[in-house]
């Protein structure tokens, strides 16, 4: 299995309106992956100078995790600028890495997040409740990314898929950078934790719907699907973070 952001090889002349769809796909998906990043480097670079400052160092499988993120972003990155300059060769080669990744992020992520959630507790950053977010995180780009893999064959559900799927862990990133504005303008309850938490991803997969809408005239199944699936986990995981009978419950699940 690999990870291909390309649409198959075709013998003859491809027509202008298909060639125009594929630069046009090519444009919005590096900006699609420009603003993931913006997101992230904005989100945690400003907390990993500070804590680099103070000494105050994170366990070490976060450092793990953050190598294996990045290389995600790195990877995906290098997919659709390989298309663009024509490299379909390397494209497919490393596409293999991205399942290896692929597991990688989700073992790497649950494992992270227990232990930063069991360091952390009793501390004044303890928050067991948060377990429900980064469940639904790990949850969301699991079935997401491994349905983009299962259906690499189909460029325009893949390419949508492996979109989709890294957005939904991109949110704590946008998070951090955001979040005490978002507070202070709607509060702590539940609708003002699930835009400190989710606005990014909700904006990011509308962005992706109105580009099919427009450039298309549809919206496509897969983005449909994959659409209602993350937004779906994302507000059952506000709901439960907000919901006194699951903080119990998370304290057990992080071993406390």
């Amino acid at each position: 299995m690999a990870i291909e952001l390309i649409e198959p090889a075709q013998s003859g002349r491809v027509s202008p309106a298909v060639g125009d769809h594929r630069r046009r796909d090519q444009n919005f998906f590096l900006l699609m992956v420009a603003l993931i990043w913006l997101g992230i480097l904005m989100g945690f670079v400003p907390e990993i100078v500070h804590r680099a400052r103070v000494h105050h160092f994170f366990p070490a499988v976060v450092y793990f995790h953050g190598a294996v993120f990045v290389s995600w972003l790195c990877l995906l990155t290098a997919q659709i600028l390989l298309v663009r300059f024509r490299r379909v060769d390397l494209h497919r080669e490393l596409g293999m890495a991205g399942t290896a990744l692929y597991g990688a992020m989700i073992v790497l992520g649950i494992t992270t997040s227990v232990v930063v959630d069991y360091d952390a507790f009793g501390t004044p950053r303890s928050d067991p409740s948060f377990f429900s977010i980064q469940l639904a995180d790990m949850l969301a780009f699991a079935v997401l990314g491994g349905l983009a893999i299962a259906r690499r064959r189909n460029p325009d559900t893949h390419k949508r898929l492996i979109i989709l799927a890294t957005i939904c862990i991109a949110d704590a990133g946008f998070s951090r950078w955001w979040a005490p504005g978002l507070e202070k303008l709607l509060g702590d309850g539940y609708w003002g934790i699930w835009a400190q938490l989710y606005l990014s991803d909700f904006l990011l997969i509308i962005l992706l719907g109105a580009y099919d809408l427009i450039g298309r005239g549809r919206l496509y199944s897969a983005y449909v699907l994959g659409a209602v699936w993350g937004l779906g986990l994302e507000f059952a995981a506000a709901w439960m973070y907000v919901s006194p009978w699951w903080k119990p419950v998370a304290t057990v699940l992080i071993g406390r």
